[in-house]
């Protein structure tokens, strides 16, 4: 880890839908807070792909990425991520041509794996085989790769996507293993590690990756994405009480997967039994939650153990107030632990590729 380099704050968004609120509403929504996010000084805004979950209204990442695009203009604003096997690699680059095509140089494409769902979802999406198998999916990912890579005038292959594209659009790996990480090492892709899902694994992945790493055309050297679910309040106390939905959400998403997300109120009241809340504890103690004070230690931590070059920050808060407030106090935490001599953990707001 270089110390002195800058450390990117970002977020990655699933747009949390509360009971009570309207999906249309958390949407809508987005159009706020992203320009206040970018007034802030972070660096990107991706949105992640859910389906069948009502509970979460990013269905269609390239939908939202367009709209977010409109409304500002130095936020990168990319996938974390499109789930590769649910789609056709073609359509895909298509998308994200256009994307380019309307904001050149500010687009990202995060691709994942893990198509998620159940056999319903699954069927519903068209999805056949086993295309999360590892030589499946570095197939069609290295066919999404040719597709947004520049072609030579005279070297046009047979298929080719339309608008054509001017520049690399910057493709990203998303994982939580090894085996991702060893991927995008093979490839010489930038790497966002999903923290959030499964901190156990975060060095392992993040270690080997640098290990593995070749330099592609796409990336000169190592870089890592580190996403984290981050509740930053006035207070300890208070972020606990805002991060009770999210918390409350792993245990009953496991019962139901088809429930909201509960408001702070509701979620203070659901019983939970001992062994769930030691599970709760176990779930949260790796994540960002507290004050400005807590955040800003717990951040300085989480780089200092995996020498990530960004944060993406997923804050699933209730209220848009809330979540522009939080996203302030991160900003706050990291300059607290900058002056506290953590590193160099200063936000950057240029628009390269990574």
């Amino acid at each position: 880890m270089n110390d002195t380099a800058p450390f990117r704050l970002s977020v990655l968004d699933t747009v949390p839908v509360f009971n009570g609120v309207p999906a249309a509403q958390s949407l809508r929504e987005l159009l706020e807070l992203a320009p206040e996010v970018e007034r802030l000084g972070y660096h990107r805004y991706w949105l992640a792909e859910h389906h069948n979950m009502p509970a979460f209204g990013t269905s269609t990442p390239p939908v939202l990425i367009g709209q977010l695009a409109g409304v500002t203009s130095t936020l990168r604003i990319g996938s974390g991520g499109v789930m590769l096997p649910n789609h056709v690699p073609y359509i895909v680059a298509e998308q994200f041509a256009t994307l380019e095509a309307f904001h050149p140089g500010r687009i990202d494409l995060g691709v994942g794996r893990a198509p998620g769902g159940e056999p319903a979802t699954a069927r519903a999406l068209r999805r056949t085989g086993d295309p999360a198998h590892e030589g499946a999916f570095g197939e069609q990912l290295a066919e999404l790769i040719g597709y947004l890579s520049p072609s030579a005038p005279d070297a046009r292959p047979p298929v080719a996507v339309c608008p054509a594209v001017e520049q690399p659009v910057p493709v990203w790996l998303l994982g939580t293993s090894p085996s991702s990480a060893s991927l995008a090492a093979r490839l010489g892709l930038p790497y966002a590690y999903a923290h959030h899902l499964n901190p156990a694994g975060t060095e392992a992945a993040v270690t080997r990756y640098r290990a593995e790493f070749r330099p592609s055309e796409r990336l000169e050297r190592p870089y890592v994405a580190v996403s984290a679910q981050v509740v930053v309040a006035e207070s300890d106390e208070e972020a606990e009480y805002q991060a009770g939905p999210a918390k409350v959400a792993q245990v009953e998403g496991r019962i139901n997967p088809l429930t909201l997300f509960r408001t702070p109120e509701q979620a203070a009241e659901y019983p939970l039994t001992g062994a769930q809340r030691r599970f709760l504890e176990e779930y949260a103690a790796p994540q960002i939650i507290g004050g400005v004070e807590t955040a800003g230690r717990r951040l300085a931590g989480l780089r200092a153990r995996t020498g990530a070059d960004e944060l993406l920050a997923s804050a699933p808060v209730y209220g848009l107030k809330a979540r522009v407030r939080g996203f302030r106090l991160l900003a706050e935490a990291m300059a607290q632990a900058t002056s506290a001599g953590a590193g160099a953990l200063s936000p950057v707001t240029s628009a390269s590729s990574s």
